[in-house]
């Protein structure tokens, strides 16, 4: 029986697959709702599942063949070991190996050889590649992590904007206009902030972006805060890959690099494709030989 690859890109928002031949060409792609097995391994199954029959069905293939196909999945949260074990073993693939949705984003973004990239979103990870040595720095979530992330961001700037409606330093314009939408009430800020889940926080990072860009000192002073972090973070990736290439990734990675220290940016490179084509290359090299040789 013919054999197809399968690559996997299940993050926290989304899962996307694409299905391929041998060779690595991709002949479908397909998407289902959100696929993080840390927070939702059952959930995550089902929308892996569900992605991968429709890559199929989308090549024109029958959907059967998921159970015969090769699979390389990048999943957020599988830094939990149980969770993958969990996962693991109620995959739909004849074979499969998972990985993090970073590395599936390193290979996608540099292809081949040396580097590093730093993914800037909602939370934070940053991954070094150095010959066959692969390394991860930070990703630890938003409750003891993510320095930099758009959480982190959007949660200073609700911080600041109640110190300054206590008189504890002056009022801006950015402060002035996040009190505003909360009604100019603090009990209603802070109501927001109990209930709120990472990605609440981080919709509020445009507007750090928005508000320094106009001179605003508190934003500015968030920002230069964040960019230290993701500086050092870079240094340390920097000191793992001995420099080379350097690609961000992420909803604020074009938004970064003006805060960012010059030697940093100065090695920045544009990603050469997406996570998911990463995992179907990465797909290819574990398990396209193999199946090559049995066609």
């Amino acid at each position: 029986m013919r054999g197809f690859l399968l690559g996997i890109d299940g993050g926290g928002t989304s899962c996307r697959a694409a299905v391929a031949d041998a060779g690595g060409r991709i002949l479908g792609r397909g998407k289902s709702g959100a696929a993080n097995i840390m927070t939702a391994p059952d959930t995550a199954l089902i929308h892996i599942d569900k992605a991968a029959r429709a890559a199929f069905a989308h090549a024109g293939l029958s959907e059967d063949l998921v159970h015969t196909s090769s699979a390389y999945l990048g999943l957020a949260g599988n830094n939990v070991e149980d969770t993958v074990a969990y996962i693991a073993g109620r995959l739909p693939f004849a074979h499969a190996t998972i990985e993090s949705d970073g590395f599936i984003a390193l290979q996608g973004a540099l292809g081949d050889g040396d580097g590093a990239v730093a993914i800037l979103g909602t939370g934070t990870i940053y991954i070094a590649r150095c010959g066959d040595t692969v390394r991860y720095v930070g990703g630890w979530g938003y409750h003891i992590g993510d320095l930099g992330s758009g959480a982190r961001l959007g949660q200073m700037a609700l911080v600041e904007s109640l110190l300054a409606h206590d008189g504890i330093i002056a009022h801006t314009s950015m402060t002035s206009a996040l009190l505003a939408e909360f009604d100019n009430l603090p009990p209603k800020m802070v109501a927001f902030s109990q209930r709120a889940k990472p990605g609440d926080f981080g919709r509020f990072a445009p507007r750090v972006f928005e508000h320094a860009g106009q001179g605003d000192e508190t934003a500015l002073r968030i920002l230069r805060q964040a960019a230290a972090w993701v500086d050092a973070a870079l240094d340390r990736v920097s000191e793992i890959t001995g420099g080379g290439r350097l690609c961000l990734l992420g909803g604020l990675a074009h938004l970064y690099p003006p805060y960012l220290a010059a030697r940093h940016r100065d090695r920045l490179v544009p990603a050469a494709d997406d996570a998911l084509t990463g995992a179907v290359a990465l797909a290819k090299s574990t398990y396209g030989a193999a199946l090559e040789a049995a066609e």
